[in-house]
């Protein structure tokens, strides 16, 4: 098995260079992609589309992979005089247990 692709991670479009992480905003599930996108927005839209391939289940099927995002309960939060609904995303970042800290090297 391998680790998961940039593609399968960032859509079929993404690439990257020495300095660069492209994505293209029509890759993210759910974005409507405008030239003036919110940048909260895109973030979602990055982590709906990383769902896709970081599941638990893939995890399970390949010890390579090391990152999973699973969603949790959505409950409704009060803030102010108004109500949300807000939703839960799990991120897991699993390595081997050798030093504390995150380091995105090792993933």
């Amino acid at each position: 098995m391998a680790e998961p692709t940039l593609t399968e991670v960032f859509g079929a479009s993404a690439i990257q260079d020495g300095t660069t992480l492209t994505i293209t905003k029509a890759d993210l599930p759910g974005l409507t992609p405008a030239v003036n996108n919110r940048a909260e927005a895109l973030f979602v839209g990055i982590l709906v589309k990383a769902m896709e391939a970081l599941t638990a289940t893939a995890q399970g099927d390949d010890p390579l992979r090391q990152v999973t995002i699973e969603a949790g309960f959505e409950q409704i939060v009060i803030r102010g005089e108004n109500q949300y609904r807000q939703k839960t995303l799990t991120i897991n970042l699993q390595k081997a247990d050798v030093a504390g800290g995150i380091d995105p090297d090792d993933y």
